[in-house]
């Protein structure tokens, strides 16, 4: 009789928790069609980095609408490095990358191996030399004394959308 009771009270209790669980499921709204990933406000990094470097560090301008900002980090300490990650419209990833790192060693590692090649793109008055590789392809600005990097899975269409729209606060007008 014991031993009965005791399924018993566990069959109680299994039922007792779906329907609590269903009852949550029913009446909590949730909207499946909507964007999990939030976009990131950088502007408070970014000028923190422009005050904080030695080097013009650069932020998008313009970009047209559904890029999305998905991460942001500067550190000064470790050769003044500047990251801006963003999602593309189509759902690539760009990420902007500079830093006072000696180059070679600096490329090699936000571009996760990609090789230099024979191409280069003129953007903004400068050469910028093409990178390819297995995960991701780069387009690279070696400065005087830094490097900036568009790098990413995106197709090279759009890395050169972003590198075109990159401003240095010395260059708004």
């Amino acid at each position: 009789m014991k031993g009965k009771q005791t399924v018993r009270d566990m069959v109680l209790s299994m039922a007792a928790i779906g329907a609590v669980v269903a009852c949550i499921y029913v009446f909590i709204p949730n909207d499946d069609s909507k964007d999990p990933l939030e976009p990131k406000d950088y502007t408070v990094e970014l000028a923190t980095a422009q005050r904080a470097t030695d080097y013009p560090v650069v932020g998008p301008e313009g970009l047209p609408g559904g890029w999305k900002a998905t991460s942001v980090r500067f550190k000064g300490v470790d050769h003044q490095a500047w990251h801006l990650g963003f999602l593309s419209p189509d759902r690539e990833y760009v990420g902007i990358e500079q830093s006072v790192a000696p180059p070679g060693k600096f490329i090699a590692k936000v571009t996760q191996g990609a090789e230099e090649t024979s191409a280069t793109e003129r953007i903004g008055g400068e050469d910028w030399k093409r990178y390819e590789g297995p995960k991701y392809d780069a387009l690279v600005y070696e400065g005087d004394g830094y490097t900036t990097v568009v790098t990413g899975t995106a197709p090279f269409k759009d890395l050169t959308k972003v590198a075109k729209s990159l401003k240095s606060p010395d260059a708004v007008e």
